[in-house]
């Protein structure tokens, strides 16, 4: 159970992860020991499943973003298998989900143009069999972007 210095250690680290230990402790009136048993224990429970650096896709030339949604013919357990390993290892993919609704699969896929988006599109038919349904949308503009969760008080 978290309580609300866990929790404020888990939105510090989620606006800012590069905080250092003593900043931190200082943050939530620890000294940096507890502090650190308590990052640990948070860790070692799954809260905190990694640490990372947000890049700026646009800077990196990744200027669009589609969101994919896919039908499939197939749901058995191996067809499944071979698809979510098949998909995990393209690296344009940055989130895929399996879906209750209209559509099986949803995923948002990144890449710098349309003709970039049309060799992943080609990648991703040709090395996937059983797709009834690719169907894709372009966003025009990014109005909310951000990694942080809502953490319950």
């Amino acid at each position: 159970m978290l309580d609300k210095i866990d929790k404020k250690l888990l939105r510090l680290l989620q606006n800012d992860s590069s905080l250092s230990l003593n900043s931190l402790a200082e943050s939530v009136n620890l000294t940096s020991t507890p502090c650190w048993k308590r990052l640990k224990r948070l860790e070692d429970d799954g809260y905190i499943r990694g640490r990372v650096t947000l890049l700026d896709g646009e800077k990196l030339g990744l200027g669009l973003t589609v969101i994919v949604m896919i039908k499939t013919q197939h749901h058995n357990s191996e067809w499944y298998e071979q698809f979510v390993s098949f998909v995990s290892q393209l690296p344009e993919v940055l989130m895929f989900y399996r879906m209750a609704g209209e559509y099986d699969y949803l995923m948002q896929v990144e890449v710098s143009d349309m003709k970039s988006y049309d060799f992943f599109y080609k990648k991703l038919v040709n090395g996937v069999h059983g797709l009834i349904d690719v169907t894709s949308s372009f966003a025009m503009e990014k109005i909310k972007y951000t990694t942080v969760l809502p953490i319950p008080d």
